[in-house]
Formats: structure tokens, C-alpha cells, sequence
């Protein structure tokens, strides 16, 4: 089963990407995408919609 995760950025704070991720087995993604707010490449965690 997949589901929605936001990445929030760990600079900003800011929830720039939804994607899909797979729920059985999987730890939490942690990736290094684009924030425009910082205008550079950052770690983004993931998070939960609130």
C-alpha cells in the first residue's frame, strides 16, 4: 500500500514536495531536494499533513 508524505525542508521549516511512498517496512525518507525559499539544495524529512 502506498501513501502521501510531505518533505518539509530542514532549513525553513517549509513543505515544498508530496510524494508517494511505499507504508510496509519503510523507515522515513530523507532526501536532498530544492527549496525555493533558500534558493539551494537542502535535506528535506519527512512529515505528516497536519
Amino acid at each position: 500500500m502506498r501513501e502521501y508524505v510531505w518533505l518539509e525542508c530542514t532549513d525553513c521549516g517549509d513543505r515544498n514536495y508530496r510524494v508517494q511512498k511505499e507504508t510496509r517496512g519503510a523507515e522515513r525518507l530523507e532526501l536532498k531536494k530544492y527549496c525555493p525559499r533558500t534558493r539551494k539544495h537542502t535535506v528535506h524529512k519527512e512529515s505528516r499533513k497536519k
